[in-house]
C-alpha cells in the first residue's frame, strides 16, 4: 500500500490512526498542501479532487471514511464498525458529524479562500474556526452524554471509526486555540486515545515531513 500523506491534515491523519490499529504499514508519500503539490498532475492523476489523503492498493482510493472503511474490510480485525446494524449506524453518525458537518467548512482550501478572495482577516478567519468545531462538538458531546454505549471511547470500550474521526479534529481545534473544557466526555475520549501508540504514532508532529 502506498499513502499520499500531509501531516497536518485531518482527513490523512485519520487514516494513519486507521492504518495503526489495523497493524498496517503504507508507504509514504507527501504531499505538501501549503505549497500547492495536490495540484501537480502527477498527484491529480492519482485524485483528481487533488485531496490528502489517497492510497494506493488494489486500485486508488480516495476519501478518508471510504479509505478507512476499505481497510475494516479488507483486515477486519480489530473491527472499526463493531457491533449490531443500529450501533454501526451510532458510530458512522458520530464520524460523519465531524467529516460532514465540521471538517469541509474549516478545510484548509476553505480558510484560504476566506482570507484570500473574501478578504476576511485572519482574527475573524479563526473565530469561524472556532464557531463550527465549537457547534459541531455541542451536539456531539450531548451524543456521547446521552447514550449508554458511550464507553471510555465514543462507542464501548475499544476504538471505533468515531475515534478515528474525532481525534484529528480535536487535533485542529486545539491548534486554533479552542479550549475543550467545555466538553468533558470528547476531552476524556481524546485523552484515552492518545494513550495508545495507534492514535500517539499518527499525531502530526511525529510523522515525517511535519514542519
Amino acid at each position: 500500500m502506498m499513502l499520499y500523506d500531509y501531516f497536518r491534515s485531518s482527513a490523512a491523519y485519520r487514516v494513519r490512526i486507521a492504518l495503526n490499529l489495523k497493524g498496517l504499514a503504507a508507504e509514504r508519500r507527501f504531499v505538501h498542501l501549503r505549497k500547492g503539490e495536490q495540484r501537480a498532475p502527477a498527484f491529480t492523476a492519482v485524485n483528481p479532487q487533488g485531496l490528502v489523503p489517497a492510497l494506493l492498493d488494489d486500485a486508488a482510493l480516495t476519501q478518508s471514511l471510504a479509505i478507512v472503511e476499505y481497510l475494516d474490510e479488507t483486515h477486519p480485525e480489530p473491527p472499526l464498525l463493531p457491533g449490531t446494524a443500529a450501533d454501526r449506524a451510532r458510530i458512522r453518525a458520530l464520524a460523519l458529524a465531524v467529516a460532514c458537518d465540521i471538517h469541509p467548512l474549516n478545510n484548509l482550501r476553505v480558510l484560504k479562500y476566506l482570507v484570500g478572495p473574501l478578504g476576511v482577516p485572519d482574527e475573524k478567519k479563526n473565530e469561524w474556526y472556532r464557531h463550527w468545531v465549537r457547534t459541531g462538538f455541542e451536539a456531539i458531546e450531548t451524543m456521547l452524554v446521552g447514550d449508554g454505549r458511550t464507553g471510555r471511547f465514543c462507542h464501548g470500550d475499544a476504538p471505533s471509526l468515531a475515534d478515528v474521526v474525532l481525534v484529528p479534529q480535536a487535533y485542529n481545534a486545539e491548534r486554533f486555540d479552542m479550549d475543550l473544557a467545555a466538553f468533558p466526555t470528547i476531552r476524556r475520549i481524546v485523552e484515552t486515545c492518545r494513550a495508545l501508540p495507534a492514535f500517539a504514532d499518527a499525531a502530526p508532529e511525529r510523522q515525517a515531513d511535519a514542519e
